[in-house]
């Protein structure tokens, strides 16, 4: 057979020092735009209704979801 199961691997090579690399990969920022562009929407978002919940208080937002739900139905 041959092959050697990966915990033996791992406890084989636990008495040698493991050498790191003195580069390390750099860091894509590619993924994370996305994520700060939805971040930065969800915060504009929360702003915006905080903004409009302190101005015209909580009785026009609760009308407003009443009429929006009574619009779906």
């Amino acid at each position: 057979d041959g092959q050697v199961p990966a915990y033996l691997k791992l406890g084989a090579t636990a008495g040698r020092e493991q050498e790191m690399s003195d580069t390390s990969a750099p860091m894509s920022y590619a993924a994370s735009r996305p994520l700060v562009i939805t971040a930065a929407a969800v915060g504009a978002l929360l702003a915006g209704t905080v903004a409009l919940w302190a101005h015209y208080g909580t009785a026009v937002f609760y009308e407003m979801i009443l009429a929006g739900i009574a619009a779906c139905l």
